[in-house]
């Protein structure tokens, strides 16, 4: 018999603890706004109802099995900024927050919104958890599927819109009974364009989320001397980048190859503080000779000599004194003011002192 015993909204919130800290409870709220939608208040607030079941069965307290993998993988792709964003290609509207949000409390972020770094990984994971339920709603197959493949296609369905998921060929040849595993691979990868073109850093991270989906998921390389140019140190700098595609620029050891990753991985972060918008690197291994040739000094940091690297490097359309003025505040090394030449040095030392100089 079902206990069709109504809740009231004060009994159901006396027990509501802060969002983001209990994922049952925040995806039990977001099945009963949607079940209060369609239903009204009379059925919708009945115990038997599948939301409370989800509010209060024994087992929910953890996180959702997806949370961990799917929290991984959006981090990766999104980046978080702190300080409202423009739209790239408006200009203004709507304007974004943290991990790629839009509205906040229901209200949509604006100008001049800040936020913290713990709210910002909560909004992600009340987001996470909306996308996952609506998922769950639009592809019923997907409840049965593993975490690593349910974060797959909730980073996918974050970054594309719900909106989208649902008019998808991908969705309707799940719905038709097609296998994941022959879908999946066919249809991520068509999600790389924006505004209409191809982009580099959506392909590849399509092709992450296949992998993690596929369970073809494997370490990267390991960036390596003999790595081709076309290597990719990080989502959107490239070993060529770092060598200006000549043979005689190449590293010689693994640990100037590791250096150089450390740096890109800074300068990936600068990346996305300032809107993704594109590096440019205009030096970075330099041997001796090249160095020479260059006019550089003798105990440069390009010499990549043990312990030591640097890349000097702009943001394209981004004034570079702003970029270094972030950069002095949030690159604990060697940092070298060259934008009155237009361009940052950021560089690592033997024992890796901060250092902040003037050329």
């Amino acid at each position: 018999m079902s206990n069709d015993k109504p809740i009231t909204l004060e009994q159901l919130f006396r027990y509501k603890k802060p969002w983001g800290q209990l994922p049952h409870q925040d995806a039990a709220i977001i099945e009963l706004e949607e079940d209060l939608a369609a239903n009204g208040y009379a059925v919708a607030m009945r115990r038997d109802r599948s939301w409370f079941k989800a509010w209060s069965q024994s087992g929910k307290q953890a996180d959702p099995i997806y949370m961990v993998p799917a929290e991984a993988i959006i981090k990766q792709w999104e980046g978080c900024k702190l300080i409202a964003y423009p739209d790239p290609a408006t200009g203004g509207d709507p304007w974004t927050i943290g991990y790629g949000t839009t509205r906040v409390n229901g209200a949509p972020v604006k100008q001049g919104d800040k936020i913290s770094q713990a709210f910002a990984d909560e909004l992600l994971r009340s987001e996470i958890i909306r996308v996952a339920t609506a998922l769950h709603k639009l592809i019923p197959a997907t409840l049965n599927y593993g975490a690593k493949q349910q974060a797959a296609l909730i980073s996918w369905a974050y970054n594309v819109g719900l909106g989208a998921v649902e008019e998808s060929t991908l969705r309707k040849r799940l719905l038709a009974g097609e296998s994941a595993q022959v879908v999946i691979p066919q249809e991520l990868p068509r999600w790389n364009k924006g505004a209409g073109r191809e982009m580099q850093g959506l392909t590849n991270r399509r092709t992450a989320e296949v992998a993690l989906f596929t369970g073809l998921q494997q370490s990267a390389p390991r960036f390596a001397p003999t790595s081709p140019f076309s290597t990719r140190i990080t989502p959107h700098i490239t070993y060529g980048e770092l060598t200006l595609n000549e043979e005689r620029r190449r590293f010689v050891n693994q640990g100037q190859c590791d250096i150089a990753a450390e740096l890109c991985s800074f300068l990936e972060k600068a990346r996305t503080q300032f809107s993704d918008k594109p590096i440019i690197i205009t030096s970075g291994h330099r041997p001796k000779q090249v160095n020479q040739a260059v006019g550089g000094a003798s105990d440069s940091e390009h010499l990549y000599k043990p312990g030591c690297g640097a890349i000097d490097w702009y943001i394209e359309g981004v004034p570079v004194k702003t970029v270094q003025d972030w950069c002095v505040k949030n690159w604990p090394y060697s940092t070298g003011l060259g934008a009155p030449r237009g361009f940052i040095h950021t560089g690592i030392r033997a024992a890796r002192p901060r250092v902040v100089w003037d050329y």
